[in-house]
């Protein structure tokens, strides 16, 4: 939702308003691209040092911190995973493309140079010195999902010989650069939070005991809050709704995950994905492998859930499967992102959202915007 210059607009002031409004205490932004030449997605907002429109920034931050909440802004780089008609030739640590059917929608990236990794790692510092001018509260560093923070991390993205490749100690080189490039243009006080994933999720990928490692490092650099997430665009877990029986009556994916974290890291710690019920978050707090919720569907469809979670210790989100009634157009279409975006534009128009919105309509109209072929090519 950012305007033709990749600037927060007005439907992004209203959206964060609205959320904050509704009892949240710490909103996080979706992503912010550190470099105008990576984008993740079309109209993303793009913050740099050299196009830097702090007028915007700071009407979004002071829409976003209404009521005292926090709001933090998510710097993120994409990496490889730029979609082919937004970039020729995307960078990476290694020159390895996204496996098929993924490589027809993503052009290969080429290897960075070290002149252009210590570039990006400026330039997440330049992102963050700059939130904090706009009046954002806190930064986090998107290091999940398989964007570029995830792919040094990964042994299957990252196939360097050199320092930023390897060993888990120089994969995570480039994390621990940013943080401290980060840290010392915001200062001490100012809260710099990480998103990062439990594992990829893909054989000879990035494991559960690395990304220990990793929580480790940098809860003792000072990390003030850690998110554990997991997956990326070839292992989409955070965003599929399959999970065993285990969670299913636990709510929350990353749980077993949080509680083997807890004992490597002095950081408090966040778990979102899969919350639903005012119960299941109280009892996932009181295991004490938690310290924060984090909520993003329910918020999709009633921006006032987190008013009535404290209202209510029955409160239940209306979060639901989605499918079109048609298996292969469900598989043809990330009807996830494509229903939960269209409740953001509602709210970003002014708009309540609409639980009962038609999900065929929603895929429908991605077909008419990309193309038939286009999706043929890509479906997995």
């Amino acid at each position: 939702m950012a305007d033709s210059n990749h600037r927060p607009d007005s439907r992004l002031g209203l959206l964060y308003e609205t959320w904050a409004q509704g009892g949240i205490g710490l909103l996080i932004t979706g992503n912010v691209m550190c470099d105008h030449r990576a984008l993740g997605e079309p109209n993303n907002v793009v913050v740099e040092k050299e196009t830097a429109d702090l007028a915007s920034l700071k009407s979004w931050a002071s829409k976003g911190t209404a009521h005292g909440t926090q709001f933090w802004m998510q710097i993120n780089h994409p990496g490889r995973q730029i979609p082919n008609f937004l970039a020729k030739t995307p960078v990476a640590p290694s020159a390895i493309a996204l496996r098929p059917p993924l490589d027809k929608a993503f052009n290969k990236p080429r290897a960075l140079e070290n002149v252009e990794i210590l570039e990006i790692i400026t330039r997440f510092a330049d992102t963050a010195e700059l939130a904090k001018q706009a009046g954002f509260t806190g930064v986090q560093i998107h290091g999940a999902h398989g964007y570029l923070v995830a792919q040094f991390l990964s042994p299957l993205s990252n196939q360097r010989l050199d320092q930023w490749g390897g060993s888990i100690e120089n994969r995570m080189r480039f994390v621990l650069e940013i943080y401290r490039a980060i840290r010392t243009r915001v200062g001490a006080k100012f809260p710099i939070a990480i998103k990062l994933n439990s594992a990829d999720f893909q054989r000879g990928g990035f494991t559960e005991e690395e990304s220990l490692k990793v929580i480790r490092a940098l809860s003792d650099e000072g990390m003030d809050l850690i998110e554990v997430s997991g997956g990326s665009y070839e292992a989409p877990v955070m965003m599929e709704g399959n999970r065993k029986a285990s969670t299913q009556s636990r709510e929350a994916y990353f749980l077993d995950f949080a509680a083997k974290a807890r004992t490597h890291c002095k950081a408090p710690l966040m778990v979102t994905g899969g919350f639903r019920s005012a119960e299941g978050m109280k009892q996932a707090l009181a295991s004490g492998n938690l310290d924060l919720v984090g909520l993003a569907r329910s918020l999709a469809l009633d921006p006032t859930f987190p008013n009535k979670l404290l209202g209510d210790r029955g409160t239940i989100s209306q979060v639901k499967p989605l499918t079109t009634g048609m298996r292969w157009l469900d598989k043809l279409v990330p009807l996830e992102i494509l229903w939960y975006t269209g409740q953001l534009h509602r709210m970003g128009q002014g708009k309540s959202p609409n639980p009962k919105a038609s999900v065929i309509a929603a895929a429908l109209r991605m077909v008419k915007d990309v193309g038939w072929q286009s999706l043929k090519r890509v479906r997995a």
